[in-house]
């Protein structure tokens, strides 16, 4: 049988007869004329036959009966045909099946914002808290070697670093965190009015006190007083005082004592104003912590300049152990 073409005005009229059939004749089969076509069987089985029941060969899905008699009224001649295109146009009613199962849901999870996000992240402990909850433990001799190869390893080859090794002799007793500045500096240096009295030479210093800032200097400077008794202090930092004032006062006076921070000190040191030779004692402000907890060699600035100023002469004067190192 061939099939013919359906435009959507003939197809809605055809399903309006085919309603109205059904209604009228509820016991009897759909005609075999529902058979005509492949696009009205399609339109037919997915828009009517879900709510009817009702296949495109004529046939009730809740009676078997029907299904014989729609073979009889289709003729014996055209069964075979009629079989194939029933084959060929019946629809795929596993289709409307699987369409009124039921279906998994899925809820999607509602997205994170960031507030909850910050929340569930790690954070990341600060050295203040970490050096808050830590017992303060006092610099050692080796702390100091350890900063030097950690600082000059990217820079230097293996046996540069060896050279750059101090000898222990050249290390003095580091403080236990008992001293205070006066009293550190009588125990490493017991015979210092003696040898402050033999000291006349100009644009040096005897005893130099290194620390991290210019506020700190001034600590120290009053804390000293009873060891310094009439030595000359000189501020060697750069905070209000001016470098060209420093080196006037440097060739004008003998100096006794000087505090200050390494970037000053290194490039008085640069320009001939201050002389490393002379030099007979080095301490360190080291076990001292700021407001943030960080010690003078925990800022990275500090810890530059401090591995640079090391590195013009001083090293070398400790090697021929003319010059002596202490950890305050």
């Amino acid at each position: 049988m061939q099939s013919v073409g359906w435009t959507g005005t003939e197809i809605e009229t055809i399903m309006e007869q085919i309603w109205s059939f059904l209604v009228d004749n509820p016991a009897r089969p759909a005609p075999p004329c529902l058979l005509w076509s492949s696009r009205a069987s399609a339109c037919f089985s997915s828009k009517v036959s879900p709510w009817l029941g009702v296949t495109l060969h004529g046939t009730d899905i809740s009676s078997e009966s029907s299904d014989g008699e729609a073979r009889k009224a289709s003729g014996g001649g055209g069964g075979e045909d009629a079989g194939a295109m029933q084959q060929e146009t019946a629809p795929d009613n596993t289709a409307s099946e699987e369409a009124r199962q039921p279906k998994e849901c899925f809820l999607r999870q509602p997205k994170k914002t960031k507030t909850e996000k910050a929340k569930t992240k790690k954070r990341k402990k600060k050295i203040t808290e970490i050096l808050a909850k830590s017992e303060p433990k006092p610099g050692a001799p080796e702390d100091l070697q350890q900063l030097l190869a950690d600082y000059y390893c990217s820079r230097r080859s293996v046996i540069e670093l060896e050279e750059l090794r101090l000898p222990e002799s050249c290390f003095l007793q580091a403080n236990d965190l008992t001293h205070s500045l006066s009293s550190y500096l009588k125990e490493i240096c017991p015979k210092w009015a003696k040898l402050r009295k033999s000291h006349s030479e100009k644009k040096s210093v005897l005893v130099l006190v290194i620390c991290s800032s210019a506020v700190r200097a001034l600590e120290l400077i009053r804390s000293m007083t009873a060891f310094r008794g009439d030595s000359k202090v000189m501020k060697l930092f750069a905070k209000h005082i001016k470098i060209q004032e420093q080196v006037r006062l440097l060739e004008k006076r003998v100096v006794h004592l000087g505090v200050g921070t390494p970037g000053r000190i290194k490039e008085l040191v640069k320009q001939g104003a201050l002389l490393l030779n002379p030099l007979r004692f080095l301490v360190f402000d080291w076990n001292w912590r700021d407001q943030k907890l960080r010690r003078m060699m925990d800022i990275p600035e500090i810890r530059k300049e401090t591995c640079e100023l090391l590195e013009m002469g001083i090293l070398s004067l400790c090697k021929s152990e003319s010059l002596k190192l202490g950890l305050f």
